[in-house]
């Protein structure tokens, strides 16, 4: 047996190359094409064609032989081939009954272009032409019966048990080609699926920061009310802490809205409660903590995408809280509005603005926003005003492209 012949190389009966077909044992396939040979050629020899020897029991011996070299042919298939070569030299030396050189070879040139030894078959498909042409001439067999009947018969059976082998052969390489791009394409939607659901998980994220910090620092403000309010203002005092538990009961119900979220299946569509139609219930809060916001928003309902829709509540509702945590501001003007398929966002409040040195892009919560105007193909400008406070304007296009 050569190293080609060895099991692991292409071919080998340890390749997934050659492994029969879906529920097919490849040893029920080789005792086939054993049973096929042996029985073709012990039918050749008990017709005894123009065979000047008798067709006794060497002759089917040799049957026999050439039929039991197919349990080698996945293990060692030009191992096969030569000793079948041989195996047919050997049986005319003994001047057994013809059989023809190409039928014996049938199954062993089959098997070495099935399992990628093509010239190999080639190459023994042609000494044993040449050869069976040869002694024909040197017999005495005329001419024209050799290249009129005998060597095209010959030469139509190496090619046919050739071609075979090699379409076999291919059509399998093209399956397990088709396998592995359908694996690839599946690993691939998985990969794709992944993103999807890590970029839903940082979108829900940001959300719930953007949510939880705006009710905290509602909370928070009204509770420093609340505890100034206490002994000297009752009823401010309860007002205040209506307003912190309205502000903890919203915070808790947009944190179950996420647990079903996440536990539910991905959706690549914002949430519909976030809009700028909710802006009102948005500013409420804020209003009654003493904050004079005023609204001039003119957008008409579906004339923004749902992205985009949520993208600028959601700036809007960071701006404020970042006017709750540091501005000192007594007013925010909050505008919005559509014009050329782009939508124009701006809070801008009367407080503090930026301390001196400090950079107001340094910030997470504008850092956020920026990110989220940038994803959608916008962009988010912070900036002291010219008349003091802070601003923050955004344009968004009002149509996902």
């Amino acid at each position: 047996m050569s190293a080609h012949d060895r099991p692991g190389d292409p071919g080998s009966p340890g390749s997934a190359e050659t492994r029969g077909s879906a529920g097919v044992d490849p040893r029920v396939v080789d005792g086939l094409l054993a049973l096929a040979m042996t029985l073709a050629v012990s039918v050749v020899v008990a017709a005894g064609f123009d065979g000047p020897g008798s067709s006794g029991p060497v002759a089917y011996l040799f049957a026999l032989g050439f039929g039991g070299l197919v349990a080698i042919r996945r293990r060692a298939p030009r191992t096969m081939l030569v000793l079948t070569v041989l195996g047919i030299f050997g049986y005319y030396a003994l001047g057994l009954p013809v059989i023809g050189m190409a039928l014996p070879a049938v199954a062993a040139l089959y098997s070495a272009a099935e399992l990628g030894r093509t010239w190999w078959a080639v190459g023994a498909g042609v000494v044993l032409v040449a050869v069976s042409a040869y002694f024909r001439v040197t017999e005495g067999q005329p001419v024209a019966y050799l290249y009129g009947y005998e060597l095209v018969t010959n030469v139509a059976l190496v090619a046919a048990a050739i071609a075979l082998g090699v379409a076999v052969r291919l059509a399998r390489a093209a399956r397990a080609h088709a396998e592995r791009v359908r694996e690839l394409t599946a690993a691939e939607q998985a990969q794709e699926a992944d993103r999807r659901l890590a970029a839903e998980r940082v979108r829900i994220a940001r959300d719930l920061h953007d949510v939880v910090g705006h009710h905290l620092s509602v909370v928070a403000l009204h509770a420093h009310v609340a505890t100034e309010a206490v002994g000297g203002d009752d009823a401010a005092a309860r007002a205040a802490l209506g307003q912190v538990g309205d502000a903890t009961s919203a915070a808790l119900r947009e944190l179950r809205t996420t647990v079903k979220v996440l536990r539910g299946p991905v959706s690549a569509e914002p949430r519909g409660a976030t809009s700028l139609a909710g802006v009102d219930a948005l500013v409420r809060p804020a209003r009654a903590a003493g904050l004079d916001v005023r609204l001039d928003v003119r957008v008409a309902p579906g004339a923004l995408d749902g992205a985009i829709d949520a993208a600028a509540y959601r700036i809007v509702q960071e701006s404020l809280t970042n006017v709750l945590r540091h501005a000192s501001a007594h007013r925010v003007d909050v505008a919005a509005h559509v014009e050329d398929g782009t939508l124009h966002v701006r809070v801008a409040d009367d407080g503090t603005g930026s301390r001196p040195g400090d950079d107001p892009g340094r910030g997470r919560g504008i850092a956020g926003m920026a990110e989220r105007a940038a994803l959608l193909g916008g962009r988010l400008d912070a900036h002291d005003g010219p008349d003091g406070g802070f601003v923050v304007a955004a344009e968004l296009p009002a149509r996902l492209a």
